[in-house]
C-alpha cells in the first residue's frame, strides 16, 4: 500500500466525519499533486490527531474530505517538552535550524536576539511568517501531527526574567557544568547563543536568575550546529529518543 499524502487543516475545519482544507492546501492537492475525488489521503489538526479519509470534493478554494477512521501520526510526540530558543543568525542556516527542531520533537522555538547577535530585532521579527512556513511544511514532511509553535522573537533579557521559565538551561563553550549535572525534567527550555560566544554580562545574567549554564567538554560548535546536536542530546536523555 502506497503511503498518504498528508494535509494539514485546523481543528476548526473539523466537523464530524467531514474535514475541509483551505486554499492553499487544495491548490497543492489539486495542481502539483493532481489528486481526484476518490484518492486515499491523511490529514491532521496540527494539535497532534491524525485521520485516514477520502478526497470528497475539490473546488477553486476548498477540498471536502470525508474521514474514515483515525490513525496514528507517523511520527509519535516526544514524552519531553522540550522549547529551543536559539539566536538568530544569517541566511538560511536559521531555517536549517528551525527544520530540524521539528523533526527532533521540539514544541516551540524562541527566535532570541542576544548581544553578538547579527540580526537586528525588526528584521527577525520580518521573518517570522517565513520561519512559521518553514515549520508547517517540516511537520508536514517529518510525519508529526502536531505543530511546533515558532514565537515571536524575544531579547535575552527578556527571556530569563520570563515568568514561564520551563527548566532553562543555558548552553555555552565556557564556565559551565558538566552535563552529567543537568537533572531530569519533562519539560526544558535550552537557550543557544550566538557565533562568538555569550557575553560576559549575560552569562551574569543567566547565574542571577538563577539559570544553569551547561558546558559540553569544550568542545565548540558552529551556533546552528549546537541547536542541532544538543537538541538530539536532550531528546536521547530524557525525550524519546533511545
Amino acid at each position: 500500500m502506497s503511503e498518504l499524502r498528508r494535509f494539514y487543516a485546523p481543528p476548526k475545519n473539523f466537523r464530524d466525519k467531514i474535514v475541509i482544507l483551505d486554499e492553499d492546501e487544495t491548490r497543492h492537492l489539486r495542481d502539483v499533486l493532481r489528486l481526484r475525488v476518490g484518492d486515499e489521503v491523511s490529514v491532521f489538526d496540527g494539535e497532534g490527531r491524525e485521520f485516514r479519509g477520502a478526497i470528497a470534493a475539490v473546488g477553486k478554494r476548498e477540498t471536502t474530505l470525508e474521514l474514515a477512521e483515525e490513525i496514528a501520526p507517523g511520527s509519535p510526540e516526544s514524552n519531553l517538552e522540550l522549547t529551543i530558543a536559539a539566536t538568530v543568525i544569517p541566511g538560511d542556516k536559521y531555517d536549517l535550524v528551525i527544520q530540524k527542531a521539528v523533526e527532533l520533537g521540539a514544541v516551540a522555538l524562541t527566535p532570541l536576539i542576544t548581544g553578538r547577535c547579527e540580526i537586528k530585532f525588526k528584521d527577525s521579527a520580518k521573518k517570522l511568517s517565513r520561519w512559521r512556513r518553514i515549520a508547517f511544511e517540516a511537520a508536514k514532511q517529518c510525519g508529526r501531527a502536531k505543530l511546533m509553535a515558532v514565537n515571536e522573537p524575544l531579547n535575552f533579557g527578556e527571556l530569563i526574567t520570563s515568568t514561564e521559565n520551563n527548566n532553562f538551561l543555558l548552553f555555552s563553550e565556557r564556565d559551565g557544568s558538566n552535563f552529567e549535572t543537568v537533572a531530569s525534567s519533562k519539560k526544558i527550555t535550552a537557550i543557544f547563543g550566538p557565533k562568538g560566544g555569550w557575553e560576559d554580562q549575560e552569562l551574569a545574567a543567566a547565574r542571577k536568575n538563577d539559570i544553569q549554564i551547561v558546558t559540553l567538554g569544550g568542545r565548540v560548535l558552529r551556533a546552528e550546529t549546537a541547536a542541532i546536536a544538543i537538541s538530539a542530546i536532550l531528546q536521547h536523555r530524557f525525550g524519546d529518543i533511545n
